[in-house]
């Protein structure tokens, strides 16, 4: 997506198109990265585009490998995580209208490269967040499966099956783990939206009242499993343990939707019997818009009561930059936050989070990005007032 990203910048808002029910969808979603694949020309690409054509089969793959190192750490101070996926939309229905229905999915195997993996680093750190959610050793993994059925003239859109919450809640043009920030803080719901849910049984929708003005919002299985996503009837049925939210937004037009845009999103979690955590509820809000067509300067935040969120509060703001397409697109964010009392079981001081990252498409279809991230007070280690953060992460799509 950070190749729609740099494209959208440069392109004057007057020119965005004003009816696309699929950017209910956001930049990690598989439609947009299927989008963003595709501009990259490979041997195959002319055959993609003809199955596409006469089967409505759109899919592609990619290799990414995201390794970090940390100056100061209360455990390992290195962690690294590679991941396969392969993902795909098959446009079954109205083929050739605004009111197409499509099966849609993803499947990840995620693996540690080495001792520690992304995803538990913080942890080492004594950081009281999540750096790299996506970049576990989950293994193989379903991340969604769905149905996505467009009406009202592509003006709105539902989506039934096994989904992934951060692909419609709180999205933003920066905020895809896999080419934008790797630091929550940074990404959906600032850290103060509790759960977020992957590979949930349940269902979303979405709809465009104007050209401007949207909702969106859904009722997901809190214990969704992506290692076992059957075993979600049991629990969305039986359990009855459900993530929901709601989101409404204003934006210049549909699919300036991730850039130029101002959207609030509400959210509830019911406590969850096997996992030990509480019920929750909260809000967050989300501002942007293009400057310049370079500057994509942004500000979020938000606020959670309980509800295994892992900030009470946040703030972050910040702006993602792109001179030439071809030379990639530089990020940087600076966020606040106060760690959730109920989630770590104590009061925890404040932390302050610095990232910045630059993204290099080196060929077509591959890209380098090198991340810097600089925590000041991270809350659980005592011994440190900050730590240093240096990353590489890598992409090859296909």
């Amino acid at each position: 997506m950070v190749t729609c990203v740099i494209i959208a910048l440069l392109v004057p808002t007057t020119l965005h198109g004003q009816s696309a029910s699929d950017k209910l969808a956001g930049p990690s979603s598989t439609r947009a990265q299927l989008a963003s694949d595709s501009l990259s020309k490979h041997r195959w690409s002319d055959w993609k585009a003809s199955l596409k054509n006469r089967t409505g089969l759109d899919f592609g793959f990619d290799l990414i490998a995201l390794g970090l190192v940390a100056t100061e750490s209360v455990g390992q101070n290195t962690a690294a995580t590679g991941v396969v996926r392969l993902f795909a939309e098959w446009e079954l229905t109205g083929r050739g209208t605004k009111n197409t229905g499509s099966l849609i999915g993803k499947v990840d195997y995620r693996h540690r490269l080495g001792k520690v993996p992304v995803k538990s680093f913080a942890g080492e750190l004594g950081y009281a967040g999540v750096i790299g959610a996506t970049y576990s050793d989950q293994r193989l993994r379903l991340t969604h499966l769905f149905w996505n059925q467009n009406f009202a003239q592509g003006r709105g859109a539902i989506y039934v099956g096994w989904l992934d919450v951060t692909d419609y809640v709180d999205a933003y043009a920066l905020a895809s783990p896999w080419q934008g920030f790797t630091n929550l803080q940074f990404q959906t719901g600032s850290g103060t939206i509790g759960g977020l849910p992957d590979s949930s049984l349940g269902l979303a929708a979405g709809y465009f009242f104007n050209n401007n003005v949207y909702i969106s919002g859904g009722i997901v299985d809190a214990n969704g499993n992506a290692r076992n996503p059957l075993a979600g009837f049991k629990t969305y049925f039986g359990e009855r343990e459900t993530f929901k939210s709601l989101e409404v937004g204003w934006t210049t037009g549909p699919k300036a939707r991730f850039f130029n845009s101002a959207h609030v999103t509400f959210w509830q979690q019911d406590a969850r019997t096997e996992e030990g955590t509480s019920s929750g509820y909260g809000l967050s809000f989300h501002l942007s818009y293009v400057l310049g067509g370079h500057w994509l300067p942004f500000l979020r935040g938000g606020w959670a009561d309980a509800g295994d969120a892992i900030y009470e509060t946040a703030f972050s703001g910040g702006f993602g930059y792109s001179q030439d397409p071809s030379k990639g697109l530089l990020g940087l964010g600076l966020g606040w936050s106060r760690p959730n009392e109920d989630t770590y079981g104590t009061e925890l001081e404040d932390q302050v989070t610095f990232e910045a990252f630059w993204m290099l498409e080196l060929a077509k279809g591959i890209e380098l990005t090198p991340n810097f991230q600089y925590i000041i007070n991270p809350s659980l280690n005592s011994e440190a007032g900050s730590t240093v953060l240096f990353g590489l992460r890598g992409r090859a799509a296909f």
